[in-house]
């Protein structure tokens, strides 16, 4: 039975965590599926960008299935034999350091643990106002692991990050956009309606150059600030090359819209 769902709209791919009895939480059928995902957001030249998120209006993802862990123990070993052959081929998208697409978070609720750590591993996130951030992971005798304790000092700085680490606290998702967590909190009415609003100006802008400037971006800030402007990236090398390149000032030129190819 799949646990997930994927669509293609045009040359966007909608992702949907679809265990909504499970408030949308990872077992390993869910990361395997959502690892397919990704690789077939990765590696179709026609998919130029992504959207996330859980089915339902209760939660984004609740993290990992602690339910699952326990039925593991009783699991025949068919079944372990499965889930390890699937933990194999699983590559989520928190270890994909250097994802060239944009990926949108639409945050319809509960995003804790794994949960968050996905969202955080996506370039814009988008919340309901009823949505909760968290990782609770120290309150059941775990941590984040899935990059979740370097992924939040970074991108909310030390201290608030600590606060909400050290005591498995959530945040509202009015406290997530204070800090910078969020791009965008509406109403749950209003989310469709923002996510495609990122999405329409996303598609607005030159597919190489958008996978340049955040290959740009990511990668700069692991150096130093000089070394980041001098150095090479693939994916800019790939837009001076392309007729896109060509074709935005010449339809800027020509006072109409440009027609982007992706090459």
């Amino acid at each position: 039975m799949e646990v997930s769902q994927f669509e293609l709209d045009g040359h966007v791919a909608r992702i949907t965590l679809d265990r909504p009895e499970s408030l949308n939480s990872l077992n390993p059928d869910l990361r395997w599926e959502l690892s397919q995902h990704f690789d077939e957001v990765e590696n179709n030249d026609d998919i130029w960008l992504a959207v996330v998120t859980g089915s339902g209006d209760r939660a984004f993802c609740a993290g990992a299935d602690l339910k699952h862990r326990a039925r593991e123990r009783n699991a025949t070993t068919e079944q372990r034999a499965d889930w390890a052959q699937k933990n194999i081929e699983t590559r989520s998208l928190t270890e994909r350091w250097h994802f060239a697409k944009p990926v949108i978070a639409r945050v319809n609720g509960f995003a804790l643990g794994g949960g968050l750590e996905l969202a955080m591993a996506c370039d814009i996130i988008v919340a309901a106002e009823h949505a909760e951030f968290g990782l609770p992971e120290p309150r059941r005798g775990l941590i984040a692991g899935a990059v979740g304790v370097h992924r939040l000092p970074r991108q909310i700085g030390l201290k608030p990050a600590m606060g909400h680490l050290l005591t498995g606290r959530h945040m509202t998702a009015a406290r997530a956009y204070e800090l910078g967590l969020v791009n965008q909190v509406v109403s749950l009415d209003g989310l469709d309606l923002a996510v495609n609003g990122w999405i329409e100006d996303i598609l607005r802008c030159a597919p190489l150059s958008v996978r340049a400037t955040k290959e740009a971006a990511m990668r700069g800030l692991d150096m130093a600030l000089p070394q980041a402007f001098y150095n090479e990236y693939e994916w800019e090398r790939k837009r001076q090359q392309s007729a896109d390149t060509l074709e935005g000032p010449r339809a800027f030129a020509e006072k109409r819209e440009p027609r982007w190819m992706g090459e």
